[in-house]
C-alpha cells in the first residue's frame, strides 16, 4: 500500500538535519512533495485514509490483548510512550495521542514532519516531531513501536528492524505493516494502482516488498518474539483484517519483560578493597 513515507534523513529535511543510515535520498524528496496533501482524503495520500481506521483497528486489537487493557477505552494508552517511525504528516500518530500516549513520531521528510506539526498545533496535541530515521530515537525505549508501510521503503531492511527492535522497552510491543512479495502486489500495486493514478507513481520497488516469512526472521533476529502475523485485504467494499497475507499484511512481535534483567543465578564478583592498588600518595 501507500506508504507513511521512508524513515530517513535526505536532502529533503532542513538544513543541518541529522542524515541516518537507513536514508534513500529518493524515497523522502518523492514523499516529500506529497506532504501538503497528505490530510486531504481525496489527495495523493486517499489511500492511506482508507487504510487508517483497519491500522488502529489492529493495533487497537494487539495492545489490548497485551497489556490486558479495557477495549471500550477512550485513553488505553495514557501512561505509555509510544514511538511512530515513518510517520509522514502525522495519520496514526494523532490517533495514538488520543489514546493517551506520549509520542514520539519521526519521518525523513521534513516537508511532512511541518505539515503534521502544524497539523498537532492546531488541535492541541503535543506530539514529539522529529525528522529523521529510526536512528533518531536511539537509546530511547518505548512500550509501543509502530511502523506501517516503511521498511520497503529503507536502505537497509535488517538494520532498520534493529533499530526498531532497540527502541522497544522491556514488555513492549513492535506493530509493523508492509506489502509481501507476491504476484498480486506486482499486478495489484505496481502495475495496477501506479499506472491507473490511484497511488502516485514510483512508490513501489516490488523487489523490496518482504514476505512475512522473511520479516519474521529479521524480528528475531533483532531479539524479539513474533506473536501475531494478519493479513490485510481489500473487497469491494474496502480494506478488512484477514488470514489472507497475499497483499499485505501486519505483524506484532513482543520484548519480553525481563529482557535486560540480571539472572537470578548470575555471578556478581566485588573486588577485595584489599587487593585493589593504592594510589600514588596514599599513605
Amino acid at each position: 500500500m501507500t506508504t507513511a513515507t521512508v524513515t530517513t534523513a535526505t536532502s529533503s529535511t532542513p538544513l543541518g538535519a541529522p542524515v541516518h543510515a537507513s536514508v534513500i535520498d529518493r524515497e523522502a524528496a518523492h514523499f516529500g512533495r506529497m506532504a501538503a496533501e497528505w490530510w486531504d482524503p481525496k489527495g495523493s495520500s486517499a489511500m492511506l485514509h482508507r487504510l487508517n481506521p483497519v491500522r488502529l483497528r489492529y493495533i487497537r486489537q494487539r495492545v489490548d490483548s497485551h497489556w490486558d487493557l479495557d477495549d471500550a477505552s477512550f485513553a488505553a494508552l495514557k501512561g505509555k510512550r509510544a514511538l511512530d517511525v515513518g510517520c509522514g504528516a502525522g495519520l496514526l500518530a494523532e490517533p495514538l495521542a488520543r489514546l493517551g500516549a506520549s509520542v514520539t513520531a519521526i519521518d525523513a521528510a521534513g516537508e511532512s514532519i511541518s505539515v503534521a506539526r502544524d497539523h498537532a498545533s492546531r488541535r492541541g496535541l503535543a506530539i514529539d516531531y522529529r525528522v529523521g530515521g529510526v536512528e533518531a530515537a536511539a537509546g530511547e525505549r518505548f512500550d509501543l513501536v509502530t511502523s506501517m508501510e516503511v521498511i520497503e521503503h529503507v536502505a537497509d531492511p535488517l538494520a532498520f528492524v534493529r533499530g526498531l527492535a532497540d527502541a522497544v522497552a522491556p514488555g513492549g510491543l513492535l506493530i509493523m505493516s508492509t506489502p509481501n512479495r507476491t504476484w498480486l502486489t506486482r499486478l495489484a500495486l505496481v502495475e495496477g494502482a501506479e499506472r491507473t493514478g490511484i497511488i502516485p507513481r514510483g512508490t513501489h520497488d516490488w523487489d523490496k516488498f518482504l514476505t512475512p516469512e522473511e520479516l519474521s526472521a529479521m524480528v528475531r533476529e533483532a531479539g524479539l518474539e513474533v506473536t501475531d502475523t494478519t493479513g490485510l485485504t481489500l473487497s469491494a467494499s474496502g480494506f478488512a483484517l484477514g488470514q489472507s497475507t497475499t497483499l499485505d499484511y501486519f505483524l506484532t512481535a513482543r520484548r519480553a519483560a525481563d529482557a535486560y534483567a540480571t539472572p537470578a543465578n548470575a555471578t556478581v564478583i566485588i573486588p577485595n578493597p584489599a587487593m585493589m592498588p593504592k594510589p600514588e600518595n596514599a599513605v
